[in-house]
Protein backbone atom coordinates (compact mmCIF):
# COMPACT_ATOMS: atom_id res chain seq x y z
CA UNK A 1 0.00 0.00 0.00
CA UNK A 2 1.19 3.17 -0.84
CA UNK A 3 1.62 6.43 1.25
CA UNK A 4 0.45 9.43 0.92
CA UNK A 5 3.44 11.94 -0.47
CA UNK A 6 3.61 14.85 2.28
CA UNK A 7 3.71 18.30 1.14
CA UNK A 8 6.88 20.21 1.34
CA UNK A 9 7.11 23.21 3.97
CA UNK A 10 6.17 26.62 3.10
CA UNK A 11 8.26 29.35 4.74
CA UNK A 12 5.19 31.92 5.41
CA UNK A 13 5.05 34.85 2.92
CA UNK A 14 6.71 38.01 4.26
CA UNK A 15 4.46 41.48 3.54
CA UNK A 16 5.31 44.34 4.69
CA UNK A 17 3.59 44.45 8.04
CA UNK A 18 6.35 42.02 8.97
CA UNK A 19 9.13 44.22 8.56
CA UNK A 20 7.07 47.04 11.06
CA UNK A 21 6.90 44.25 13.98
CA UNK A 22 10.08 42.87 13.01
CA UNK A 23 11.43 46.49 13.12
CA UNK A 24 9.43 47.61 16.66
CA UNK A 25 10.53 44.16 18.10
CA UNK A 26 14.57 45.09 17.17
CA UNK A 27 13.73 47.99 18.71
CA UNK A 28 12.78 46.68 22.10
CA UNK A 29 9.05 46.84 21.83
CA UNK A 30 7.18 44.35 23.74
CA UNK A 31 3.54 45.47 23.99
CA UNK A 32 1.00 47.29 20.69
CA UNK A 33 -2.52 48.78 21.39
CA UNK A 34 -4.75 49.49 18.68
CA UNK A 35 -7.87 48.12 16.71
CA UNK A 36 -7.56 46.30 13.68
CA UNK A 37 -9.09 47.74 10.61
CA UNK A 38 -9.27 47.22 6.98
CA UNK A 39 -6.32 49.28 5.80
CA UNK A 40 -4.15 47.90 8.03
CA UNK A 41 -5.24 44.16 7.88
CA UNK A 42 -1.44 43.62 6.94
CA UNK A 43 0.06 44.94 10.57
CA UNK A 44 -2.20 42.41 11.95
CA UNK A 45 -1.50 39.62 10.26
CA UNK A 46 2.28 40.23 10.68
CA UNK A 47 1.63 40.23 14.09
CA UNK A 48 0.35 36.67 13.91
CA UNK A 49 4.28 35.88 13.62
CA UNK A 50 5.67 37.71 15.61
CA UNK A 51 6.13 37.55 19.67
CA UNK A 52 4.41 40.70 20.10
CA UNK A 53 1.63 41.21 22.58
CA UNK A 54 -1.75 42.95 21.69
CA UNK A 55 -3.60 44.53 23.53
CA UNK A 56 -7.42 45.06 21.84
CA UNK A 57 -9.06 48.19 23.17
CA UNK A 58 -12.44 49.10 21.85
CA UNK A 59 -12.11 52.75 21.03
CA UNK A 60 -9.39 54.14 19.25
CA UNK A 61 -8.93 56.94 21.79
CA UNK A 62 -8.61 54.89 24.55
CA UNK A 63 -6.09 53.06 23.31
CA UNK A 64 -3.67 55.80 22.54
CA UNK A 65 -4.40 56.36 26.31
CA UNK A 66 -3.29 53.05 27.32
CA UNK A 67 -0.49 53.29 24.95
CA UNK A 68 0.30 56.63 27.23
CA UNK A 69 -0.42 54.91 30.24
CA UNK A 70 2.32 51.82 29.28
CA UNK A 71 4.60 54.59 28.51
CA UNK A 72 4.60 56.53 31.30
CA UNK A 73 4.43 53.34 33.78
CA UNK A 74 7.51 51.11 32.20
CA UNK A 75 9.57 53.87 30.40
CA UNK A 76 9.40 52.17 27.23
CA UNK A 77 8.23 53.63 23.83
CA UNK A 78 4.30 53.30 23.64
CA UNK A 79 3.11 51.61 20.94
CA UNK A 80 -0.12 52.31 18.65
CA UNK A 81 -1.71 50.77 16.08
CA UNK A 82 -4.24 52.86 14.04
CA UNK A 83 -6.58 52.08 10.99
CA UNK A 84 -7.27 55.10 8.13
CA UNK A 85 -9.53 57.85 8.06
CA UNK A 86 -11.91 57.40 11.50
CA UNK A 87 -9.93 55.10 13.78
CA UNK A 88 -7.05 57.66 12.81
CA UNK A 89 -8.91 60.48 13.98
CA UNK A 90 -10.27 59.05 16.90
CA UNK A 91 -7.13 58.56 18.75
CA UNK A 92 -5.98 62.15 18.08
CA UNK A 93 -7.65 63.46 21.30
CA UNK A 94 -5.79 60.99 23.51
CA UNK A 95 -2.53 61.94 21.47
CA UNK A 96 -3.11 65.55 22.24
CA UNK A 97 -2.55 64.11 25.69
CA UNK A 98 0.92 61.99 25.62
CA UNK A 99 2.38 65.18 23.12
CA UNK A 100 1.32 67.83 25.72
CA UNK A 101 3.01 65.22 28.64
CA UNK A 102 6.10 64.48 26.54
CA UNK A 103 5.45 60.89 26.40
CA UNK A 104 7.17 58.79 24.32
CA UNK A 105 5.03 57.12 21.28
CA UNK A 106 5.47 56.06 17.91
CA UNK A 107 2.11 55.67 16.30
CA UNK A 108 1.81 53.56 13.09
CA UNK A 109 -1.02 54.55 10.93
CA UNK A 110 -2.42 52.62 7.89
CA UNK A 111 -3.38 54.81 4.78
CA UNK A 112 -5.49 53.94 1.59
CA UNK A 113 -3.54 52.63 -1.31
CA UNK A 114 -0.61 54.57 -2.76
CA UNK A 115 -2.52 55.26 -6.11
CA UNK A 116 -5.34 57.07 -4.02
CA UNK A 117 -2.92 59.28 -2.31
CA UNK A 118 -3.75 62.92 -2.52
CA UNK A 119 -6.79 62.65 -5.22
CA UNK A 120 -9.82 61.79 -4.66
CA UNK A 121 -10.78 60.69 -7.87
CA UNK A 122 -10.99 57.21 -6.34
CA UNK A 123 -13.57 57.79 -3.57
CA UNK A 124 -11.88 54.94 -1.28
CA UNK A 125 -13.07 54.34 2.02
CA UNK A 126 -11.64 55.87 4.83
CA UNK A 127 -9.85 58.26 2.72
CA UNK A 128 -8.68 61.74 4.03
CA UNK A 129 -7.50 64.89 2.03
CA UNK A 130 -4.23 64.58 3.98
CA UNK A 131 -4.56 62.33 6.58
CA UNK A 132 -0.83 63.25 8.41
CA UNK A 133 -1.88 66.51 8.61
CA UNK A 134 -4.27 65.84 10.78
CA UNK A 135 -1.85 64.43 13.54
CA UNK A 136 0.03 67.37 13.06
CA UNK A 137 -0.78 69.14 16.01
CA UNK A 138 -0.87 65.90 18.18
CA UNK A 139 2.77 64.67 16.74
CA UNK A 140 6.38 65.23 16.97
CA UNK A 141 6.79 64.51 13.55
CA UNK A 142 4.80 62.80 10.93
CA UNK A 143 6.54 60.77 8.04
CA UNK A 144 4.88 58.82 5.11
CA UNK A 145 6.13 55.61 3.92
CA UNK A 146 6.34 54.72 0.04
CA UNK A 147 7.89 51.77 -0.16
CA UNK A 148 8.42 48.54 1.38
CA UNK A 149 12.45 48.80 2.05
CA UNK A 150 11.53 52.02 3.79
CA UNK A 151 9.88 50.67 6.43
CA UNK A 152 12.36 49.85 8.82
CA UNK A 153 14.53 53.03 8.38
CA UNK A 154 11.46 54.91 8.96
CA UNK A 155 10.08 53.60 11.98
CA UNK A 156 14.12 53.28 13.75
CA UNK A 157 14.13 57.22 13.07
CA UNK A 158 10.81 58.08 14.47
CA UNK A 159 11.74 55.82 17.23
CA UNK A 160 15.47 57.79 17.76
CA UNK A 161 12.54 61.23 17.41
CA UNK A 162 10.48 59.87 20.30
CA UNK A 163 13.07 59.23 22.65
CA UNK A 164 14.87 62.67 21.79
CA UNK A 165 13.89 65.46 24.53
CA UNK A 166 11.23 66.92 24.38
CA UNK A 167 9.71 63.65 24.06
CA UNK A 168 6.39 62.89 22.52
CA UNK A 169 4.70 60.42 20.27
CA UNK A 170 5.19 60.20 16.76
CA UNK A 171 3.13 59.29 13.42
CA UNK A 172 4.31 57.07 10.87
CA UNK A 173 1.41 55.96 7.86
CA UNK A 174 1.88 53.05 5.69
CA UNK A 175 -0.19 52.71 2.49
CA UNK A 176 -2.29 49.72 2.69
CA UNK A 177 -0.84 48.08 -0.43
CA UNK A 178 3.03 48.46 1.21
CA UNK A 179 2.36 46.75 3.98
CA UNK A 180 0.29 43.69 2.11
CA UNK A 181 2.49 43.22 -0.53
CA UNK A 182 5.34 40.62 -0.50
CA UNK A 183 8.42 41.61 0.56
CA UNK A 184 11.93 40.44 -0.71
CA UNK A 185 13.91 42.82 2.08
CA UNK A 186 15.65 40.51 4.29
CA UNK A 187 14.40 39.90 7.90
CA UNK A 188 14.97 42.57 10.27
CA UNK A 189 17.44 41.25 13.14
CA UNK A 190 19.04 44.22 14.76
CA UNK A 191 18.00 48.06 14.92
CA UNK A 192 19.02 51.20 16.90
CA UNK A 193 17.24 54.35 17.81
CA UNK A 194 20.02 56.95 18.15
CA UNK A 195 18.66 59.84 20.96
CA UNK A 196 20.66 63.31 20.85
CA UNK A 197 21.83 64.38 23.87
CA UNK A 198 20.83 67.92 24.90
CA UNK A 199 23.00 69.66 27.25
CA UNK A 200 23.31 73.31 28.06
CA UNK A 201 25.08 75.62 26.31
CA UNK A 202 28.46 76.41 28.16
CA UNK A 203 28.15 80.42 28.57
CA UNK A 204 24.47 79.82 29.66
CA UNK A 205 25.62 77.25 32.00
CA UNK A 206 28.22 79.82 33.20
CA UNK A 207 25.49 82.42 33.71
CA UNK A 208 23.25 80.26 35.60
CA UNK A 209 26.04 79.61 38.36
CA UNK A 210 27.01 83.03 38.57
CA UNK A 211 22.99 84.26 39.34
CA UNK A 212 22.59 81.22 41.89
CA UNK A 213 25.34 81.64 43.52
CA UNK A 214 25.06 85.29 44.14
CA UNK A 215 21.39 84.65 45.22
CA UNK A 216 19.74 84.82 49.10
CA UNK A 217 16.81 83.19 48.32
CA UNK A 218 16.49 80.53 45.22
CA UNK A 219 13.57 78.43 45.12
CA UNK A 220 12.87 75.68 42.36
CA UNK A 221 10.08 74.47 40.98
CA UNK A 222 10.45 70.84 39.16
CA UNK A 223 8.08 69.98 36.27
CA UNK A 224 7.79 66.79 34.90
CA UNK A 225 10.45 67.08 32.30
CA UNK A 226 13.00 66.19 35.74
CA UNK A 227 10.56 63.02 36.23
CA UNK A 228 11.00 62.23 32.17
CA UNK A 229 15.05 62.69 32.08
CA UNK A 230 15.73 60.87 35.53
CA UNK A 231 16.80 63.89 37.34
CA UNK A 232 15.91 63.08 40.50
CA UNK A 233 19.51 62.80 42.16
CA UNK A 234 20.68 65.74 40.20
CA UNK A 235 17.37 67.88 41.14
CA UNK A 236 18.51 66.70 44.89
CA UNK A 237 22.04 67.44 44.71
CA UNK A 238 21.47 71.37 43.38
CA UNK A 239 18.86 71.83 45.81
CA UNK A 240 20.82 70.74 48.69
CA UNK A 241 24.12 72.91 47.43
CA UNK A 242 21.82 76.08 47.44
CA UNK A 243 19.52 75.40 50.21
CA UNK A 244 16.46 76.06 48.27
CA UNK A 245 12.91 75.12 48.90
CA UNK A 246 11.67 73.11 46.07
CA UNK A 247 7.70 72.54 44.91
CA UNK A 248 6.62 70.04 41.92
CA UNK A 249 4.00 70.87 39.48
CA UNK A 250 1.66 67.70 39.29
CA UNK A 251 3.92 66.90 36.45
CA UNK A 252 6.63 66.75 38.49
CA UNK A 253 5.16 65.43 41.20
CA UNK A 254 7.99 62.86 42.58
CA UNK A 255 11.30 64.30 41.29
CA UNK A 256 11.98 65.64 44.59
CA UNK A 257 11.72 63.55 48.17
CA UNK A 258 7.64 65.15 49.42
CA UNK A 259 9.06 64.75 53.20
CA UNK A 260 12.44 66.65 52.53
CA UNK A 261 13.12 69.80 54.68
CA UNK A 262 13.05 71.69 51.59
CA UNK A 263 10.63 69.95 49.88
CA UNK A 264 7.07 72.66 49.46
CA UNK A 265 5.73 69.23 48.23
CA UNK A 266 3.53 70.34 45.47
CA UNK A 267 1.06 73.04 46.40
CA UNK A 268 1.05 75.17 43.20
CA UNK A 269 -2.60 76.05 43.52
CA UNK A 270 -2.39 77.73 46.95
CA UNK A 271 -0.98 81.21 47.19
CA UNK A 272 1.01 81.26 50.10
CA UNK A 273 3.60 78.68 48.00
CA UNK A 274 3.03 81.13 45.10
CA UNK A 275 4.09 83.92 47.60
CA UNK A 276 7.32 81.99 48.10
CA UNK A 277 7.96 81.61 44.32
CA UNK A 278 7.25 85.32 43.66
CA UNK A 279 9.58 86.37 46.73
CA UNK A 280 12.58 84.40 45.24
CA UNK A 281 15.39 86.36 44.10
CA UNK A 282 16.46 83.79 41.76
CA UNK A 283 13.47 81.32 40.82
CA UNK A 284 15.33 78.11 38.74
CA UNK A 285 12.20 76.26 36.96
CA UNK A 286 13.28 73.26 35.80
CA UNK A 287 11.21 70.83 32.47
CA UNK A 288 7.84 72.94 33.84
CA UNK A 289 6.47 75.51 30.92
CA UNK A 290 5.47 77.54 34.06
CA UNK A 291 1.73 76.76 32.25
CA UNK A 292 -1.85 77.18 33.80
CA UNK A 293 -1.61 74.93 36.94
CA UNK A 294 2.18 75.69 38.42
CA UNK A 295 1.59 79.20 37.87
CA UNK A 296 -1.86 79.38 39.55
CA UNK A 297 -3.66 80.55 36.78
CA UNK A 298 -1.00 82.83 35.85
CA UNK A 299 -1.54 84.85 38.43
CA UNK A 300 2.21 84.69 39.42
CA UNK A 301 4.64 87.15 38.85
CA UNK A 302 8.14 86.68 39.77
CA UNK A 303 9.73 89.67 41.71
CA UNK A 304 13.55 87.87 40.89
CA UNK A 305 15.26 87.05 38.21
CA UNK A 306 14.50 83.86 36.38
CA UNK A 307 16.00 80.54 35.29
CA UNK A 308 14.55 78.22 32.98
CA UNK A 309 15.71 74.80 31.87
CA UNK A 310 13.76 73.16 29.50
CA UNK A 311 14.38 70.26 26.43
CA UNK A 312 11.14 72.34 24.83
CA UNK A 313 12.90 75.78 22.95
CA UNK A 314 8.88 76.81 21.95
CA UNK A 315 8.33 76.96 26.37
CA UNK A 316 11.42 79.21 27.01
CA UNK A 317 10.40 82.80 28.27
CA UNK A 318 6.74 82.03 27.52
CA UNK A 319 5.43 83.07 30.37
CA UNK A 320 7.87 86.08 31.35
CA UNK A 321 11.44 87.11 30.59
CA UNK A 322 14.41 84.70 31.94
CA UNK A 323 17.62 83.10 31.41
CA UNK A 324 16.68 80.08 29.17
CA UNK A 325 18.51 77.07 28.64
CA UNK A 326 17.54 74.82 26.38
CA UNK A 327 18.40 71.36 27.89
CA UNK A 328 17.57 68.24 28.58
CA UNK A 329 16.90 68.12 32.78
CA UNK A 330 19.38 65.78 33.89
CA UNK A 331 22.15 67.03 31.63
CA UNK A 332 21.47 70.72 32.49
CA UNK A 333 21.46 70.10 36.54
CA UNK A 334 24.40 67.80 36.54
CA UNK A 335 26.42 70.90 35.03
CA UNK A 336 24.64 73.22 37.60
CA UNK A 337 25.80 70.64 40.57
CA UNK A 338 29.21 70.10 39.46
CA UNK A 339 29.62 73.85 39.39
CA UNK A 340 27.69 75.30 42.45
CA UNK A 341 29.31 75.42 45.84
CA UNK A 342 28.13 74.08 49.09
CA UNK A 343 26.12 76.26 51.34
CA UNK A 344 25.98 75.95 55.05
CA UNK A 345 22.93 75.52 56.23
CA UNK A 346 21.28 77.71 58.03
CA UNK A 347 17.85 76.85 58.33
CA UNK A 348 16.46 79.66 56.74
CA UNK A 349 15.03 78.15 54.09
CA UNK A 350 13.75 74.64 55.79
CA UNK A 351 11.98 77.71 58.44
CA UNK A 352 10.64 78.85 55.21
CA UNK A 353 8.93 75.69 54.28
CA UNK A 354 7.77 74.73 57.57
CA UNK A 355 5.96 77.60 57.99
CA UNK A 356 4.63 77.99 54.39
CA UNK A 357 3.13 74.14 54.85
CA UNK A 358 1.44 74.59 58.27
CA UNK A 359 -0.12 78.39 56.40
CA UNK A 360 -1.50 75.68 53.59
CA UNK A 361 -2.77 73.31 56.04
CA UNK A 362 -4.37 76.35 58.26
CA UNK A 363 -5.99 77.61 55.24
CA UNK A 364 -7.69 74.17 54.40
CA UNK A 365 -8.35 73.36 58.08
CA UNK A 366 -10.44 76.48 57.80
CA UNK A 367 -12.72 76.04 54.69
CA UNK A 368 -14.98 72.70 56.17
CA UNK A 369 -13.11 70.20 53.77
CA UNK A 370 -12.86 67.27 56.66
CA UNK A 371 -15.03 65.28 53.60
CA UNK A 372 -12.60 65.80 50.95
CA UNK A 373 -9.47 65.71 53.05
CA UNK A 374 -10.66 62.06 54.35
CA UNK A 375 -11.40 60.27 51.00
CA UNK A 376 -8.22 61.68 49.76
CA UNK A 377 -6.30 60.49 52.89
CA UNK A 378 -7.97 57.18 53.03
CA UNK A 379 -7.46 56.55 49.46
CA UNK A 380 -3.53 57.26 50.09
CA UNK A 381 -3.28 54.67 52.90
CA UNK A 382 -4.87 52.11 51.36
CA UNK A 383 -2.43 52.48 48.18
CA UNK A 384 0.39 50.69 48.87
CA UNK A 385 3.57 52.90 48.13
CA UNK A 386 5.10 51.83 45.19
CA UNK A 387 1.80 51.71 43.12
CA UNK A 388 1.32 53.67 39.36
CA UNK A 389 -1.85 55.82 40.07
CA UNK A 390 -3.77 57.57 36.42
CA UNK A 391 -5.97 60.35 37.26
CA UNK A 392 -8.68 61.24 35.30
CA UNK A 393 -9.70 65.11 35.17
CA UNK A 394 -11.95 64.80 37.98
CA UNK A 395 -12.25 66.87 41.60
CA UNK A 396 -10.32 64.33 43.05
CA UNK A 397 -7.67 64.37 40.34
CA UNK A 398 -7.73 67.93 41.01
CA UNK A 399 -6.98 67.67 44.91
CA UNK A 400 -4.19 65.26 44.19
CA UNK A 401 -2.37 67.87 41.87
CA UNK A 402 -1.37 69.61 45.01
CA UNK A 403 -1.89 66.73 48.00
CA UNK A 404 -0.99 63.31 46.34
CA UNK A 405 2.21 61.88 47.94
CA UNK A 406 3.73 59.64 44.93
CA UNK A 407 6.13 57.99 47.36
CA UNK A 408 8.50 55.22 45.67
CA UNK A 409 5.50 54.73 43.05
CA UNK A 410 4.11 57.21 40.13
CA UNK A 411 1.82 59.94 39.76
CA UNK A 412 -0.21 60.15 36.39
CA UNK A 413 -2.64 62.63 35.61
CA UNK A 414 -4.18 64.16 32.35
CA UNK A 415 -3.08 67.55 32.73
CA UNK A 416 -1.47 68.23 30.06
CA UNK A 417 -3.99 68.26 27.79
CA UNK A 418 -6.91 68.05 29.96
CA UNK A 419 -9.11 65.90 27.92
CA UNK A 420 -11.83 63.63 29.88
CA UNK A 421 -11.71 59.49 29.57
CA UNK A 422 -7.68 59.25 30.43
CA UNK A 423 -7.51 57.36 33.77
CA UNK A 424 -8.84 53.97 33.28
CA UNK A 425 -7.33 53.22 29.97
CA UNK A 426 -4.22 54.70 30.83
CA UNK A 427 -4.39 52.23 33.91
CA UNK A 428 -4.77 49.06 31.57
CA UNK A 429 -2.03 50.48 30.36
CA UNK A 430 0.38 51.08 32.85
CA UNK A 431 -1.15 47.77 34.74
CA UNK A 432 -0.44 45.09 31.52
CA UNK A 433 2.72 47.00 31.35
CA UNK A 434 4.70 46.37 34.67
CA UNK A 435 1.99 43.12 35.77
CA UNK A 436 1.66 45.27 39.01
CA UNK A 437 -2.17 46.69 39.91
CA UNK A 438 -2.57 50.01 39.13
CA UNK A 439 -4.97 52.51 39.98
CA UNK A 440 -7.53 54.79 38.10
CA UNK A 441 -9.68 57.50 39.81
CA UNK A 442 -12.46 58.87 37.05
CA UNK A 443 -15.46 61.05 38.04
CA UNK A 444 -18.82 59.83 36.39
CA UNK A 445 -18.61 62.01 33.52
CA UNK A 446 -15.35 61.06 32.41
CA UNK A 447 -15.46 57.42 33.49
CA UNK A 448 -18.77 57.33 30.41
CA UNK A 449 -15.34 57.92 28.13
CA UNK A 450 -14.07 54.94 28.81
CA UNK A 451 -16.87 52.34 30.21
CA UNK A 452 -16.45 50.03 26.84
CA UNK A 453 -12.86 49.63 28.33
CA UNK A 454 -14.03 47.63 30.83
CA UNK A 455 -14.19 44.67 28.44
CA UNK A 456 -10.31 45.10 27.22
CA UNK A 457 -9.38 44.92 31.08
CA UNK A 458 -11.73 41.81 31.45
CA UNK A 459 -10.04 40.30 28.31
CA UNK A 460 -6.59 40.43 29.22
CA UNK A 461 -6.64 39.98 32.65
CA UNK A 462 -5.32 43.37 33.98
CA UNK A 463 -5.17 44.29 37.06
CA UNK A 464 -6.22 47.81 37.28
CA UNK A 465 -8.52 48.92 40.22
CA UNK A 466 -11.30 51.86 38.86
CA UNK A 467 -12.33 54.36 41.73
CA UNK A 468 -15.30 55.88 40.09
CA UNK A 469 -16.52 59.28 41.75
CA UNK A 470 -20.09 59.43 41.07
CA UNK A 471 -21.73 62.91 41.92
CA UNK A 472 -23.86 63.24 38.75
CA UNK A 473 -22.63 65.30 36.51
CA UNK A 474 -19.56 67.07 35.57
CA UNK A 475 -18.33 68.05 38.58
CA UNK A 476 -15.41 70.54 38.52
CA UNK A 477 -17.64 72.31 35.66
CA UNK A 478 -20.68 72.68 38.09
CA UNK A 479 -18.61 74.05 40.66
CA UNK A 480 -16.85 76.52 38.11
CA UNK A 481 -20.02 77.92 36.55
CA UNK A 482 -21.85 78.00 39.92
CA UNK A 483 -18.48 80.10 41.30
CA UNK A 484 -18.77 82.34 38.01
CA UNK A 485 -22.85 82.56 37.46
CA UNK A 486 -24.81 81.51 40.77
CA UNK A 487 -26.08 78.45 38.45
CA UNK A 488 -24.39 75.61 36.71
CA UNK A 489 -26.39 74.49 33.27
CA UNK A 490 -25.91 71.57 31.24
CA UNK A 491 -23.55 70.13 34.25
CA UNK A 492 -26.00 67.30 35.35
CA UNK A 493 -25.91 63.71 33.96
CA UNK A 494 -28.07 60.93 33.79
CA UNK A 495 -25.66 57.85 34.52
CA UNK A 496 -25.78 53.95 34.76
CA UNK A 497 -25.38 51.90 37.94
CA UNK A 498 -21.96 51.58 37.49
CA UNK A 499 -21.47 48.57 40.31
CA UNK A 500 -24.36 46.63 37.99
CA UNK A 501 -22.44 47.69 34.79
CA UNK A 502 -19.38 46.62 35.74
CA UNK A 503 -20.63 43.02 36.72
CA UNK A 504 -22.19 42.97 32.97
CA UNK A 505 -18.66 43.12 32.46
CA UNK A 506 -17.84 40.13 34.42
CA UNK A 507 -15.75 42.73 36.57
CA UNK A 508 -16.72 42.58 40.43
CA UNK A 509 -17.75 46.12 41.99
CA UNK A 510 -18.90 47.40 44.84
CA UNK A 511 -20.56 50.93 46.12
CA UNK A 512 -19.48 52.32 49.07
CA UNK A 513 -19.49 55.42 51.36
CA UNK A 514 -16.34 57.88 51.03
CA UNK A 515 -15.37 56.49 54.53
CA UNK A 516 -14.89 53.55 53.68
CA UNK A 517 -13.31 54.07 50.93
CA UNK A 518 -9.55 52.56 52.17
CA UNK A 519 -11.15 49.41 52.83
CA UNK A 520 -12.69 48.96 49.85
CA UNK A 521 -9.30 49.45 48.09
CA UNK A 522 -7.72 47.33 50.15
CA UNK A 523 -9.72 44.56 49.52
CA UNK A 524 -9.61 45.30 45.53
CA UNK A 525 -6.20 45.61 46.05
CA UNK A 526 -5.78 41.76 47.13
CA UNK A 527 -8.18 40.68 44.06
CA UNK A 528 -7.11 39.67 40.71
CA UNK A 529 -8.00 41.23 37.70
CA UNK A 530 -9.98 44.12 37.11
CA UNK A 531 -12.09 45.28 39.79
CA UNK A 532 -14.45 48.61 40.45
CA UNK A 533 -15.23 50.70 43.31
CA UNK A 534 -18.13 53.36 43.25
CA UNK A 535 -18.12 55.92 45.77
CA UNK A 536 -21.01 58.45 45.23
CA UNK A 537 -20.59 61.42 46.97
CA UNK A 538 -19.63 65.68 46.03
CA UNK A 539 -16.23 66.89 46.35
CA UNK A 540 -15.67 70.45 46.55
CA UNK A 541 -12.36 72.51 45.35
CA UNK A 542 -10.40 73.83 48.24
CA UNK A 543 -9.68 77.82 47.82
CA UNK A 544 -5.98 78.83 47.34
CA UNK A 545 -6.74 82.32 49.29
CA UNK A 546 -8.70 83.05 52.00
CA UNK A 547 -11.80 85.20 50.65
CA UNK A 548 -10.64 88.11 52.26
CA UNK A 549 -7.73 88.26 50.50
CA UNK A 550 -9.08 87.88 47.47
CA UNK A 551 -8.83 91.02 45.07
CA UNK A 552 -5.80 91.84 47.16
Amino acid sequence: MGTEPVAPTQTPRRNGGDLVVETLTALGARTVFGIPGQHALGLFDALSRSDLAFVSSRVENNAAFAADGYARATGEVGVLFLSTGPGALTALAGLQEAYATGVPMIVIASQIPLEGLGARRKGMLHQLDDQKASAANVTKSQRTVHHASGIPSAIQDAFSDALTVPHGPVWVEIPQDVLLNEVFVPPVHDALAEVLEQPARAELVDEAVQWLTDARRPVIVAGGGVRRAGAEAELLAVAEALRAPVVCSPGGKGAFPWDHALSLQSWVEDRHVTDVLEDADVLLVVGSALGEVTSNYYTLAPRGRLIQIDAEPRVLESNGPALGLRADARLALAQLAGRLPAREPDGRAEQTVRRTLDAVRERLDAQDLALEQGFMAGIRDAVPDDAQTFWDMTIAAYWAWSCWDARSGAFHSAQGAGGLGFGFPAGIGGALGTGRRALAVSGDGSAMYSIAELATAVQHAAPVTWLIVDDGGYGILREYMQDAFGKATATELARPDFVALAGAFGVPAERVAPEQVGDALRRAWQAEGPNVVVVETTLRMFAPTHLAEDGD
